[in-house]
């Protein structure tokens, strides 16, 4: 191989070398986000689009489901002010996030004690085809305050929040959430 040849294979590694670590530093951003200072309001755990709002078990719960895409901030958050109560890891499968069997997959199940309210909040990282690692920060005991980082997944995924009785959700399929920015929900009672 002539220098012109090993030139422009060195050029093309640079340039792959250059895209992946512009990619990597994008991917695992973490921009800096006022705390929320409204207790009566939930926000949004994750970045993403809002792809379901159900009601997935027994009761009047409600669940509501986001995507996040390769492209939106993976970094999670808090929806409202509490005391960690549990954090549970889950096996699962890895399916595409954006799918509804993604309820299958391995995922993260962080309980919430939120201030001021007796029902439990109960938010969910899930893990998709792509991200099959998931990292929930604080322990039972811990306090965090709404819009709080708690965790990352890494790559596409999914996030969940299962609204508790005296809560209701605000937003619907298709609406664009942010972390600790966007209401998706609000307290209707003490409960």
């Amino acid at each position: 191989m002539g220098s012109r040849e090993t030139f422009v294979a060195g050029a093309i590694l640079a340039i792959l070398a250059f895209d992946f670590a512009a990619f990597t530093v994008f991917f695992f951003r973490d921009p800096e986000r006022p705390l929320p200072a409204d207790s009566s309001k939930l926000y949004s755990p994750g970045d993403g689009v809002v792809m379901s709002v159900a009601r997935e078990g027994p009761g009047d719960a409600v669940t509501l489901r986001i995507f996040l895409s390769v492209f939106d901030v993976h970094i999670q958050r808090a929806p409202c002010a509490g005391k960690v109560a549990n954090v549970q890891v889950i096996e699962g499968s890895f399916r595409a996030a954006m799918k509804d069997e993604a309820r299958c997959n391995a995922r993260v199940v962080m309980t919430l004690e939120p201030e001021g309210h007796s029902a439990p909040l109960i938010v969910e990282q899930i893990a998709g085809l792509i991200a099959r690692r998931i990292e929930c920060w604080p322990k039972p005991g811990e306090s965090l305050a709404a819009g709080q980082r708690y965790g990352i997944i890494y790559f596409g995924s999914q996030a969940a929040v299962h609204f508790p009785s005296g809560s209701r959700c605000t937003v619907k399929p298709g609406d664009r959430v942010a972390a600790g920015l966007t209401e998706i929900g609000e307290w209707t009672s003490k409960s």
